[in-house]
Parts: C-alpha cells; sequence; structure tokens
C-alpha cells in the first residue's frame, strides 16, 4: 500500500539510497548521479526548455500572467507581478497508475 501522499517526503538522500539498493552501486556515487540528474534539470529549466521522461511526465515552463492579491498579514490588495513557475503534466500511465 502507498503511504499517505500528504505525510510522505522523498528525499534526495533516500532516492541516492534506494538506488544504491537496487543497482548495488556505492551511496556516494549515486548521490552524484541523483545530483547531476537534477542538475541537468534544473539546467534545461533555466535556458527555457522542457523535461520529457517517458512513462512518467514532463516539466515545462509555465508564464503566469500578473494579478490582484492581498496580504494575508495586513489585508491589503497587492499586485502579484508577471513571473514563471514550473508545471508538471503526468503522463497517461502514469495517471492511469495513480488513478486505479
Amino acid at each position: 500500500m502507498m503511504p499517505d501522499i500528504k505525510t510522505f517526503n522523498l528525499t534526495r538522500k533516500e532516492l541516492a539510497e534506494s538506488i544504491a539498493e537496487r543497482m548495488g552501486f556505492s551511496q556516494s556515487s549515486c548521490s552524484d548521479i541523483v545530483d547531476s540528474f537534477l542538475a541537468v534539470m534544473k539546467q534545461q529549466l533555466l535556458a527555457g526548455g522542457s523535461i520529457k521522461l517517458v512513462h512518467f511526465g514532463t516539466f515545462s515552463l509555465r508564464d503566469k500572467s500578473p494579478r490582484k492579491g492581498r496580504n494575508p498579514r495586513t489585508g491589503d490588495a497587492i499586485t502579484i507581478r508577471k513571473r514563471q513557475t514550473v508545471s508538471f503534466r503526468p503522463s497517461k500511465q502514469l495517471r492511469e497508475l495513480i488513478n486505479r
């Protein structure tokens, strides 16, 4: 049974440990692999590209328009400026697994 999503976080260390256990590599090598993988993903997104991982999903940048909001502490109206955010769209296979 899958752990509750709200209480379960997968850390870089746990990811490296899992890879080391499955692949038989050293923990430090697997940490380097995870760090390298994440660095390549970050570079691609910073360059404005998207990342497609087959059977998993696609990470892409999304432009968000400026909008009006409120400061939660003071209640004052503020303008939230135009920005970019990372968006994830799961693959059809991942969606089907999640929705079983």
